[in-house]
C-alpha cells in the first residue's frame, strides 16, 4: 500500500511541477510583449535640434532660449551632419508602434 500511495501522489506532484513553470513561462512571454509594445508605441517622433536654413544638425542647447535652431521631426541624420527626411512642422510626422506606419514630409 505505501507503494502505490507513493506512486499516485509522485505523477500529481510532477503534474503541478508542470503547471507552474508553464505559467512562469507564459507570464515571461506576456510581461517581454507588454515591454515591446511600450518601447515602440510612443506618438512623439523623433526630434533632433537643427538650423533651418543650412539643415545642419546643431547642438540641442541652439533650440532653446532663442537659439539659432529649431526642433526637426523624423527623419535622420546623413554622414555630413545634414538632417532630411523629415519636417520642422511636428503635424507632418508621425510615428506608429510596432507594425505601424512611419509617414515623413520633407519641409522648410
Amino acid at each position: 500500500m505505501d507503494d502505490s500511495s507513493t506512486s499516485s501522489s509522485n505523477p500529481t506532484g510532477t503534474a503541478r511541477r508542470r503547471m507552474r513553470s508553464g505559467g512562469v513561462a507564459l507570464g515571461g512571454m506576456g510581461l517581454l510583449a507588454a515591454a515591446l509594445v511600450a518601447c515602440g508605441s510612443s506618438s512623439e517622433p523623433d526630434k533632433r535640434c537643427a538650423d533651418r536654413v543650412t539643415l545642419e544638425k546643431l547642438n540641442t542647447k541652439e533650440c532653446k532660449s532663442g537659439g539659432r535652431g529649431a526642433y526637426y521631426y523624423g527623419g535622420s541624420v546623413a554622414s555630413n551632419n545634414r538632417v532630411g527626411g523629415g519636417s520642422f512642422d511636428k503635424s507632418a510626422v508621425t510615428r506608429g508602434g510596432i507594425g505601424g506606419s512611419h509617414k515623413s514630409s520633407s519641409g522648410g
